[in-house]
């Protein structure tokens, strides 16, 4: 299993199934990053925490699958993303093996046979239960949700997983002020615990 995309660069392979899979937050976040194709991580259920944040929670059903985007961080980026999702606070850091498709490889999951790759995820092992999400995640989550089905993630899952927990929005839609606390939380870590 490889950490990167190429040997000679020092690249951590990230994997954002939560709010990140919103592109345009993962841009300002961790402005060199690059979108490098979806993955599933097997053996682990979503869930909004009680935190109100996504997370995935090591699951007893062989099916359990959780789908995310694969994004190349140099180092920097990764700092940057450390702060935002408040490690150690909020989560821990982790490897974990994930199969991985490459942008481009022909249309999302099971359209080519995946790469077995480790990549980095972001955990919270402490709160394991399911929650509300808090009301700007459920906005961050919604523009994320429209990237990861852009980019190969099943609608199924989106159905069946993360809409069980975040409610669709509808165009225009963003409540008093929440696109506002959303964008200033996609940019920086408030411990909301």
């Amino acid at each position: 299993m490889s950490t990167s995309p190429n040997p000679n660069l020092n690249t951590t392979l990230y994997f954002g199934y939560g709010s990140n899979l919103w592109k345009q937050q993962m841009s300002l976040r961790c402005p060199t990053s690059t979108h490098l194709g979806l993955a599933r991580l097997s053996g682990f259920t979503w869930l909004i925490n009680t935190r109100g944040y996504a997370n995935v929670v090591a699951s007893t059903h062989p099916s359990d699958a959780v789908y995310g985007l694969v994004y190349g961080l140099a180092a920097a980026d990764e700092a940057r993303l450390d702060a935002n999702e408040g490690v150690p606070l909020a989560y821990t850091k982790e490897y974990m093996g994930v199969e991985f498709w490459r942008r481009g490889d022909g249309g999302g999951a099971d359209a080519a046979e995946p790469e077995r790759v480790q990549v980095l995820v972001y955990i919270d092992r402490r709160r394991t239960r399911g929650a509300q999400a808090k009301g700007e995640y459920v906005y961050r989550m919604n523009m994320g949700i429209v990237d990861a089905v852009r980019e190969g993630v099943p609608r199924e899952y989106v159905q069946s997983v993360l809409r069980r927990y975040i409610p669709k929005m509808e165009q225009g839609e963003d409540g008093e002020g929440v696109r506002g606390r959303a964008e200033r939380q996609a940019l920086e870590f408030e411990d909301e615990s």
